[in-house]
Parts: structure tokens; C-alpha cells; sequence
């Protein structure tokens, strides 16, 4: 571990510690998975974490939380949340990230004071203030407090720092909710979700990790690393059928590749 690093990690441990017990929003993704890791270590059993069940997620996401957690040996709790109900959400507003992490920041905060604890944190990092993110009026709303960002560390800085205390999910892909995939302003449904999962899980099944299925009306813009497209364009056959049958009436590959933040694009 280089002394840059050392010296992040251990400012890391010295805000959690002053925290004295903590709720983390718990997703199971390199960062928050990160976060638990320190913050079980640093608190003991001080510290919960708790993770939102949701169509917006895929069920394997939720899997794979519980069996990180587990190797940590934090109490994990899963909560079920109600985006779809609510009409503001359902309207896929600009600020949608905002209503959803602000009902989420409402339930967590009850857990933490029914279990007196006394803070919830996420796990947002330095480089999150690169893009558009208006979850995070929700953050600066509810008090809710970011350690990894207090620290002052990278995406890059967390994934070295997950390899060295061998989390699994140290080279886990990206992950954002599906109704990311979905153009602002264009309805989010059951049927669109169900859509934009089972398409991802299509290509993963082509041995591609890092996916997003963009969905516009009924066609799929697909990006995945520019290094994997000529492997899509190899299974053009078998993803057109494949894409076609669960609802998809045409089927393009962005040929700028994946990168985060695309749906914001059109913002700029």
C-alpha cells in the first residue's frame, strides 16, 4: 500500500471511529462494501447495514449483498422499498434520484434511531462529484454523511483498497438502479424494468460483466467496453433473436462503449 493511500485509510478509520456507531447504506457494490468492511472493523458491533429490496434492482444484486455482508460479519437488514407507487417517481423526473434516495434516507434514518445509532452514511466517493447525481440534495438534506468522500478517496483508491482486504468485490462492475436505463421524462414501469434485466442478463450470459441496456421507446442501445463489442457483433444472431423475444423491436450497439454518466449527456 502506497503512503498516499495508507494515509487515506487511516483518515478513513478515524472519521468512522469519531461517528461512534453507524448505519451504511448498503447496495453490496465495491463502494459500500468497502465502507461495511472498515466500518465493522473500526466499530465492531456498532454498525449496521441495510439494504433497500426494490425493482429497480436485479435479485442477484440483493444475493450477492447478503453474501458479502455475511463475510464481513455485519448485521445486515433488507428493507422493501416503494418506488413504483409513488406518481412523482413513476414520472422519471430530472430529479428522480433525488425522490428515491429521499424516501430511502427517511426509512434508514428511523432504523437508526430505533436502533440508536448515530449517523447513516453511504458510500459516495471523490469522484461522484463528477457527474450529475441529485441524490446527493438528499444526502445534504438528511444529514446523512459520506466517509469515503470525507477521506477523500477515489473509485481507484477503494477497489486497491478492497483488493488488499481480498473483498470479492473489489473488480465488481459498476452498478446504478435499472431505471437509470431510462430516458428522463419517459414513464418507469414494471414492464419497462423486467425489460432492461432480462436484456443485461442476456449479454452477462455472453461472458460480458460490465453491461447497460439503455432502453428508448422499444429499442435497446447497448453498451458494454469497446473492447467487448466485436464479441456482440459476433453473436449479432443469437442477440437479435434473444433481444427480439422479450420485447425489443430494434436492437443497436453504442459504438462509444460504455462509460457512466450517458444518460446524462444530453444535459450538457
Amino acid at each position: 500500500m502506497n503512503k498516499n493511500l495508507k494515509k487515506k485509510l487511516l483518515r478513513l478509520r478515524s472519521i468512522i471511529s469519531e461517528m461512534g456507531s453507524l448505519l451504511v447504506a448498503y447496495s453490496g457494490g465495491v463502494d459500500s462494501s468497502l465502507l461495511l468492511k472498515v466500518a465493522k472493523g473500526v466499530l465492531s458491533n456498532n454498525v449496521l447495514a441495510v439494504t433497500a429490496n426494490s425493482p429497480l434492482y436485479p435479485e442477484d444484486e440483493i444475493k450477492q449483498a447478503r453474501k458479502t455482508a455475511k463475510k464481513i460479519g455485519a448485521e445486515l437488514i433488507i428493507i422493501d422499498t416503494k418506488e413504483l407507487k409513488r406518481k412523482a417517481f413513476v414520472k422519471n423526473p430530472i430529479n428522480r434520484c433525488y425522490l428515491c434516495k429521499k424516501e430511502l434516507f427517511k426509512e434508514l434514518i428511523k432504523i437508526a434511531r430505533k436502533r440508536k445509532l448515530n449517523y447513516v452514511a453511504d458510500g459516495s466517493n471523490l469522484d461522484d462529484n463528477k457527474d450529475y447525481r441529485p441524490g446527493s440534495r438528499a444526502v445534504r438534506e438528511f444529514g446523512v454523511r459520506s466517509p469515503l468522500k470525507e477521506a477523500r478517496l477515489t473509485k481507484q483508491d477503494i477497489r486497491e483498497l478492497s483488493r488488499i482486504f481480498r473483498l470479492s468485490t473489489w473488480n465488481k462492475p459498476a452498478f446504478a438502479c435499472l431505471a437509470s436505463r431510462i430516458p428522463y421524462n419517459e414513464e418507469i414501469n414494471k414492464n419497462n424494468l423486467t425489460k432492461i434485466k432480462k436484456g443485461e442478463r442476456i449479454i452477462r450470459n455472453l461472458g460480458i460483466k460490465q453491461v447497460r441496456v439503455r432502453l428508448q421507446n422499444n429499442l435497446a442501445r447497448i453498451e458494454v467496453p469497446s473492447k467487448e463489442i466485436p464479441t456482440l457483433i459476433n453473436y449479432r444472431k443469437i442477440l437479435i433473436n434473444k433481444m427480439r423475444k422479450i420485447g425489443y423491436n430494434y436492437i443497436c450497439i453504442d459504438l462509444q462503449g460504455y462509460r457512466t454518466g450517458s444518460l446524462n449527456e444530453v444535459l450538457h
